[in-house]
């Protein structure tokens, strides 16, 4: 891997993670048109963990100040509780640190599901292109019906533990590849009767935790698969995706305050039918094996 080959991976990545038109598909389809690790899909996902790290970082500092205050508001709350040996009360929490238990609990069904189908995440399935264009319809067709039925009346202080297991389980089938981590989410978030806006944010805050956790975990096999060059070509794949992930967020957060999700549902169901159409009429590979 080269630095322009690098520096593409990067700007993909950080395009797409945030916006919801899958990353995954993106990424692997780059990964098949540059020729990188197309024969070794361990490698190709620990590419995309070090880059992933660059994206983590983008929504960390964009959301700098929600984070702090989330942060501070949890442990000074749940510490006055230990300390005053007083019994937990839901409804005596700041919506700060309401937030902070949400998304822990949120964050529980992505992390549980990446533990059991670790193999299956860094194996083959999870670069299929047959998947992935599926997946890319289907989640579609859900946020076409999510946008529909969704009320889309409240706000991000008023989200319930009900409404972080939906966007937390919502959040689980981006392991499958296509699915889009934030356009599960934000699906999730638009049945539970989110405003698209804060749909997009809770997105984008329950990424922080799942990113960083499988970032830690996937590093470590990166360290052992990946060349010293390849690494060093990745950090400059890794700063491009956190500057390009950083506009995305501000895109799409802007965007979705006066608009629909409609554009990436459309650009979904086209790319998805697309490469349906070229793996059927064999101009292209489902899988390289």
């Amino acid at each position: 891997m080269n630095l322009v080959d690098a520096l593409i991976l990067g700007i993909v990545q950080g395009l797409t993670e945030f916006i919801p038109v899958s990353s995954t598909a993106h990424l692997v389809f780059a990964l098949r048109w540059l020729g990188i690790y197309h024969d070794d899909p361990l490698k190709q996902t620990a590419t995309m963990a070090v880059i992933q790290m660059g994206t983590l970082v983008a929504a960390i500092v964009y959301f700098g100040r929600d984070i702090r205050g989330i942060t501070t508001a949890f442990i000074r709350e749940n510490a006055d509780i230990l300390k005053r040996q007083r019994s937990l009360q839901w409804d005596k929490f700041s919506s700060e640190a309401r937030l902070g238990w949400l998304l822990i609990i949120g964050s529980i069904p992505i992390g549980a599901a990446g533990i059991l189908f670790k193999k299956q995440i860094e194996g083959v399935f999870t670069k299929n292109l047959m998947v992935i264009a599926s997946m890319m319809i289907v989640i579609a067709i859900a946020l076409a019906i999510a946008e529909r039925i969704g009320s889309q009346t409240r706000s991000i202080n008023s989200v319930s533990l009900k409404d972080a297991l939906i966007v937390g389980f919502a959040q689980a089938l981006a392991l499958i590849p296509g699915a889009s981590r934030s356009g599960s989410t934000i699906m999730g978030g638009l049945f539970s009767g989110l405003n698209r806006e804060s749909a997009a944010r809770l997105s984008f805050l329950l990424m922080i935790p799942a990113v960083a956790a499988s970032g830690i975990l996937e590093m470590r096999e990166a360290l052992k698969v990946l060349s010293m060059g390849d690494l060093s070509s990745l950090v400059l794949g890794t700063i491009a995706a956190g500057i390009s992930g950083y506009l995305a967020i501000w895109f799409l957060l802007s965007y979705l305050r006066n608009r629909t999700t409609v554009i990436f549902i459309v650009y979904r169901v086209v790319v998805g039918a697309l490469i349906i159409f070229l793996i059927k009429s064999g101009w292209m590979a489902a899988s390289v094996n």
